[in-house]
């Protein structure tokens, strides 16, 4: 997908989570490790968040090695910020439709 079309995505992701209530903090946070799409606050917990899109099942490109890149950029990014926040890993899937998946974890 291009960086473009990633960019739609990651609009409509944001959005519909400022929609819900969230508080986004950053977008595209990078770090030697890889990037997170999301960083957003609800009731005092900071979400992770790994944006998605496309026609074809997008969650299934969340894999176990981009899942890994994104906790260890986590881990930078609460270090950095001196962050103690309780914390989770959500998805945003947008196809047609826009659905949250909170709590994504490999089993």
């Amino acid at each position: 997908m291009s960086r473009a079309k990633g960019n739609i995505g990651e609009d409509k992701a944001a959005s519909f989570l400022q929609e819900r209530g969230f508080e986004i903090i950053e977008r595209n946070y990078y770090s030697r490790f890889g990037e997170i799409d999301i960083i957003a606050k609800k009731d005092a917990v900071l979400h992770f968040v790994e944006v998605k899109s496309g026609a074809y099942d997008p969650i299934y490109q969340i894999t176990p090695k981009k899942l890994s890149k994104i906790l260890k950029t986590a881990e930078i990014y609460r270090q950095k910020k001196h962050s103690e926040s309780d914390f989770c890993f959500d998805a945003v899937i947008v196809t047609d439709e826009i659905e949250l998946i909170e709590n994504i974890t490999l089993f």
